[in-house]
């Protein structure tokens, strides 16, 4: 089969187009750098001239852009996308209903919502790992220098630099909207307090949605945020996917990396160099292919905090730190059920408490841990590889 791989600066491109060509599969790259995605004349043109040029017979791209489906549509051609961004607002265009697309979506409670509503064109299809990259680079090769300096070796004579570590942004650097509302009433403010507080205590259900309709005209009014043209998104889906869950994701992501360095070293990779803590080392960031593959499997525990706007999803970052070889340690995430055995091929926490009990025990119970990450890895390459998930998605094409 052939295929026009439209490429732009996602993660796992080099990933998947390995996979499609150990397939079989050949690619024709078309290079795509307009994330709005949605309208723009000459990639429109653009497209449609490679198309007639190279007679495709799928198109597809990670996420899903409107302009790609357009062309698509009008060309005839099938549209693959995979979303692994969350959230993702393009999904709600009314593009989305073009019978050239097959969207995939990583969250099975987000593909019941749009199943629920009789959209077909949306389907569930979960993350996945290049194993077979990720062991030659954590079993064989050197890591490039972190960003402090500091540098990762492989071999016998190191098998971990970090006993804890977590690789991930803390919402306190970029896309925080909610610090940029002004002017909002005394009980708007309480009633967000009291929304985000009670959310950070419940684990596997996300109520901000249905709860912000009796104070959407303050919010509106502090930060004025309205659908596109285009979709049929609605303001309270911009506010509590945008705004409250991404704070709520770093309020929560920094209470618990403070609870776990009170207690343990914890060695933490993000774009915020300013964040400080008593016995927290932060390196900075570090790169995809290179670098975070060594972090996960030379840490004996990773932690998995999920952003709180993925309902039921395995964030990418779980099949990196399983297909790595890591030890994973994650929040509750109903998807994990559906194709991993808590305990025995990850571990997930469901408090403060419970996280914290959970680091003491593995990291005082070696071979448990090291089974456990090793079982986690073994799945993953028996299972969920991109390899895999192309098999998957080109079986009915």
């Amino acid at each position: 089969m052939k295929l026009l791989f439209i490429e732009w600066a996602s993660f796992g491109n080099e990933d998947i187009k390995e996979a499609f060509r150990a397939e079989g599969h050949s690619l024709v790259c078309f290079p795509f750098s307009n994330r709005d995605g949605r309208k723009d004349a000459e990639i429109e043109e653009a497209l449609s001239g490679v198309l007639h040029r190279e007679s495709p017979d799928v198109v597809f791209s990670f996420n899903y852009f409107p302009v790609i489906s357009q062309v698509c549509r009008k060309e005839t051609v099938r549209y693959i996308s995979w979303i692994y961004d969350s959230p993702y607002v393009m999904l709600y265009s009314y593009t989305a209903i073009n019978p050239c697309n097959v969207i995939y979506v990583f969250d099975k409670e987000l593909y019941m919502e749009f199943h629920n509503a009789g959209i077909s064109t949306v389907r569930y299809l979960p993350m996945a790992a290049n194993t077979e990259r990720l062991d030659r680079l954590t079993q064989s090769l050197p890591l490039k220098p972190l960003c402090d300096g500091s540098a990762l070796h492989t071999g016998s004579g190191c098998p971990f630099l970090y006993d804890v570590s977590f690789v991930g942004s803390l919402y306190t650097e970029q896309h925080n909207f909610y610090d940029r509302m002004t002017g909002l009433s005394d009980y708007t403010k309480g009633y967000l307090d009291a929304l985000m507080a009670a959310q950070m205590h419940v684990q596997g259900y996300n109520f901000i949605q249905e709860s912000l309709s009796p104070i959407m005209d303050d919010l509106y009014k502090a930060l004025p945020m309205d659908p596109n043209p285009d979709g049929v998104e609605s303001r309270e889906y911009l506010y509590a996917q945008y705004v409250i869950n991404r704070k709520i994701t770093g309020l929560e992501r920094v209470k618990l990396l403070s609870a776990v360095a009170a207690r343990h070293p914890l060695d933490l990779f993000t774009h915020d160099r300013s964040f400080r803590l008593p016995n927290l080392r932060n390196h900075g960031t570090a790169d995809y292919y290179d670098q975070m593959p060594q972090i996960f499997h030379r840490s004996r525990i990773n932690l998995n905090i999920s952003l709180r706007s993925i309902k039921s999803g395995i964030p990418l970052r779980a099949f990196d730190i399983m297909g790595s070889g890591g030890f994973l340690l994650s929040n509750f995430q109903a998807d994990f059920l559906d194709d991993f055995v808590p305990g025995e091929d990850y571990v997930y926490y469901e408090s403060e408490a419970d996280l914290l009990y959970k680091i003491d025990h593995y990291l005082h119970h070696e071979e448990e841990r090291a089974a456990i990450a090793r079982n986690g890895h073994d799945k993953i390459a028996a299972g969920h590889t991109f390899r895999h998930r192309v098999r998957e998605m080109l079986a009915e094409c």
